[in-house]
């Protein structure tokens, strides 16, 4: 089982104590009492069994797991003996690995101890951390409801609960922040023993409370030069730490990079379940698309309320993935090329590159188009990217200029 391709499962609670200002994912405020469980983990469940047996039909003996990810909302709100029990069933329905790693992400407000102890105690062998910030100020502004003392209390309660995988996140990019303030915030937790840091820019989205205050001209923004010399001040504090670049937003000591992240970042498969929940897998069925053109892969997302996601998976088909199943809300069929434009977006952010011949022995498809090459030999003059072999990868010089390589490539 060890030589067959990788997937991932990743499972969304939808649930938060506080909906932050800057959020854009499919999470509802409520009170921890609010929530239905069992009802909830009953769901996932259904669903599940459904894509499982969906999957069958086009090979899912073809797919290893290597990766669990519960996130959220705040899937550390959730009772932990409901958690291990979709666990417990996922790795009845799919080829979960023995030593595949098991995230939950947790809000330091639902974490001590004794909640990290039950985690472990279900299954889970990483703990993704929401600090966000040891400012009191900035954590105001971020719309969090712990403090700094609440924040360092967390990190150090997973640690000493012996969970085996610790990360935290960590924003910058703040109004009136400054670089220095960034990197000794991010050096301060990675002396608290962290292996794995995410340092995230503050980005606006469309939709969320932010992104209206930002539209009415109401929210102050950060100098875009103290937001660049933050990413590389932080970028050598870390690295003075052991704390390895190897993603764009990510850091880690040597063997303790996020799996499931980089399982994204690769172009593997991964399975979508609950409320609001996107899925991808290729297409060994040989089905062709809505369109009637041919479809290397499918993207799906499941009902965004969680009382009608729960609903549904009580009749829910498996039989296809599509809007009629009960479930899903949304199908893209995607075609190779597009699956190759988001192959390169992705793994163009990982120190290691994109892997150019695997990914045409995945989607079929040639990647060294003339112009393609010619462009890459122009970026490649200007520092912008390296080829070594079949190995596409921006250099660190050119990490802050990522996105706008990668869109040349397209």
């Amino acid at each position: 089982m060890t030589n067959l391709p990788v997937a991932s499962i990743y499972i969304h609670f939808p649930w938060c104590l506080a909906k932050c200002p800057y959020c854009d994912f499919v999470s509802y405020a409520t009170e921890r009492d609010d929530i239905d469980h069992a009802g909830y983990a009953d769901a996932i469940i259904r669903e599940a069994e459904a894509r499982a047996r969906y999957l069958e039909t086009d090979g899912s003996d073809a797919r290893r797991i290597g990766s669990v990810f519960f996130g959220g909302g705040t899937p550390s709100l959730w009772d932990p003996r409901e958690l291990g029990r979709v666990l417990e069933r996922l790795r009845g329905l799919f080829a979960i690995d023995g030593d595949a790693e098991i995230t939950v992400e947790c809000n330091p407000t639902s974490l001590d101890g004794d909640r990290a102890r039950a985690l472990v105690d279900a299954g889970a062998n990483r703990l993704s951390i929401g600090t966000q910030s040891l400012r009191q100020e900035q954590l105001r502004y971020l719309g969090r409801l712990h403090d700094p003392a609440g924040a360092q209390a967390a990190v150090a309660a997973a640690i000493e609960a012996g969970v085996p995988r610790v990360s935290t996140d960590l924003i910058f990019g703040l109004p009136n922040q400054t670089p220095e303030d960034a990197r000794d915030q991010a050096e301060t937790l990675a002396s608290a023993g962290l292996r794995h840091l995410s340092c995230y820019q503050l980005t606006i989205e469309p939709g969320t409370q932010f992104g209206e205050r930002k539209k009415r001209g109401l929210l102050p923004m950060a100098d875009e030069g103290a937001v660049a010399d933050s990413f590389l001040a932080i970028d050598e504090a870390l690295e003075r730490h052991g704390l390895r670049h190897y993603e764009i937003s990510n850091y880690a000591a040597p063997g303790h990079e996020a799996r499931h992240n980089l399982a994204y970042w690769r172009g593997d498969e991964y399975v979508g379940l609950g409320c609001g929940a996107f899925g991808y897998v290729r297409n060994r069925r040989g089905e062709n698309g809505e369109d009637g053109s041919r479809s290397t892969g499918v993207r799906w997302r499941n009902a965004i309320v969680p009382k009608d996601y729960v609903a549904r998976t009580k009749s829910m088909r498996s039989d296809a993935i599509d809007e009629g199943d009960g479930v899903t809300v949304m199908r893209e069929d995607l075609s190779s090329e597009s699956l190759l434009r988001e192959r390169i977006m992705l793994g163009l952010r990982i120190a290691e590159g994109v892997d150019l011949a695997r990914a045409a022995d995945d989607l079929g498809i040639d990647p060294w188009t003339p112009e393609r090459l010619r462009t890459i030999d122009a970026l490649a003059e200007r520092g912008r990217v390296v080829r070594e072999g079949d190995v596409l990868r921006v250099p660190r010089a050119a990490w802050l200029f990522t996105d706008d390589t990668a869109s040349r490539l397209f």
